[in-house]
């Protein structure tokens, strides 16, 4: 059995995290097969959106037990290396031209919620749960913490990281980590109706938009200002918007 189930819906490409019996522990071989995935999702020029989910009842509850066992007994070097191979992961959700939606239910923790964090929406079941107790083992959530220092406060991140509790999902949606949050028996059907906004609007201008976001994470406030009007500019000379542009026309 795959560890990564994909298929597609449309114009939404499902990329499922497929070990149930693990609570869908991150581990490798599935932080490979993501990476790939999201690569082959990018050149598809059919999809609008990628949605990142869990098999069974959890989204993800971080490290696998063996992750965990090797990582105790790596050098520095390894353990950097390994680290690395997860903040490229974290890094390609960012920089696939899709948006990339985390369908949560259940548990997303440690590494699981760091993945959901990742991403550039977040949809959760009410009941979700959700948690960064990477510092009761003596761990540090730290490179998730370039993600959530960009998504919430910096108190509120503080308190996060350094005491480790879990919280629901209101909560999440309450400190702007996750966008929306549906019923957990309709949560599928919520799920496929909130990604597939994205085959009604422009799929060119929701590229630039992103890039745009992400780029401007770094920028000061004048840079930012130079750099979205050259985008202005660029989304300007689209085929999208030269046709959205005829068809507003069109209707005087």
């Amino acid at each position: 059995m795959s560890e990564l189930s994909v298929s597609n819906v449309g114009s939404i490409r499902f990329l499922t995290l497929n070990r149930p019996e693990k609570r869908n522990a991150l581990n490798d071989e599935l932080m490979e097969a993501l990476k790939t995935s999201l690569r082959v999702a990018d050149t598809d020029e059919s999809l609008r959106s990628i949605v990142i989910n869990g098999a069974g009842k959890d989204f993800c509850s971080g490290a696998d037990l063996g992750a965990l066992q090797k990582i105790s007994e790596y050098s520095y070097e390894e353990n950097l290396e390994d680290a690395r191979r997860l903040a490229d992961l974290f890094s390609l959700i960012r920089t696939v031209k899709l948006p990339v939606i985390a369908a949560v239910h259940g548990r997303a923790l440690a590494g699981g919620c760091g993945l959901a964090t990742a991403c550039d929406l977040v949809v959760a079941t009410r009941s979700a749960r959700f948690g960064y107790p990477e510092v009761k083992i003596g761990f540090v959530p730290a490179i998730v913490a370039a993600f959530l220092r960009r998504n919430v406060s910096e108190k509120r991140a503080f308190e996060l990281i350094t005491q480790g509790y879990e919280f629901s999902a209101e909560e999440a949606a309450d400190v702007g980590l996750v966008n929306r949050l549906f019923p957990e028996d309709n949560f599928e059907n919520d799920v496929l109706e909130y990604a597939s906004v994205y085959s009604k609007v422009s799929r060119s201008a929701v590229q630039l938009s992103k890039a745009l976001l992400y780029r401007m994470d770094a920028m000061n406030f004048e840079d930012s200002l130079s750099t979205g009007a050259e985008v202005n500019a660029e989304a300007r000379m689209t085929e999208d918007c030269q046709q959205g542009i005829r068809k507003f026309l069109s209707k005087d």
